[in-house]
C-alpha cells in the first residue's frame, strides 16, 4: 500500500479546498485505520489456525486489544475533528452567499 498523497496548489486555497482537504485527511486516516483494524483480525485469525498454546493466544489478544483501543482513541480524535470542521462552517460552501463577512469573498460575489 503506497502512501496516500493530497495534492498541492501554488495558489491562495480557497474555503472551499480548504474544507475539502480537511474532510479528505479525515477519510485518508479512517482508510488507515481500517487496513490496520484488518490487519488485526489476520493476526488473531493466524494465531488461532497456528493450533499454539492458550498463553499464545491470550498474548495476541491483549496485543489487539491494545491496538484496537488506540485505534478508538484516534477515531474520537478524528470526530472531534470533523465536529470542528463542521461547527465552524459558515455556509459559505453553498451555492447561496451566507454574508457573515468571514472573509471568504461569497458577499462579493453578489
Amino acid at each position: 500500500m503506497s502512501m496516500p498523497v493530497i495534492s498541492k496548489s501554488c495558489n491562495p486555497v480557497s474555503m472551499n479546498q480548504a474544507v475539502t482537504d480537511l474532510l479528505e485527511s479525515i477519510a485518508l486516516e479512517e482508510t488507515a485505520l481500517s487496513h490496520i483494524m484488518n490487519a488485526a483480525g489476520e493476526e488473531m485469525q493466524a494465531a488461532i489456525a497456528c493450533e499454539g498454546s492458550i498463553s499464545r493466544l491470550f498474548d495476541v489478544n491483549d496485543n489487539i486489544i491494545g491496538l484496537l483501543t488506540a485505534v478508538g482513541e484516534v477515531q474520537c480524535a478524528l470526530k472531534d475533528k470533523l465536529a470542528h470542521i463542521t461547527s465552524n462552517m459558515c455556509g459559505c460552501l453553498g451555492d447561496d452567499p451566507c454574508g457573515c463577512n468571514c472573509g471568504c469573498g461569497c458577499a462579493d460575489d453578489e
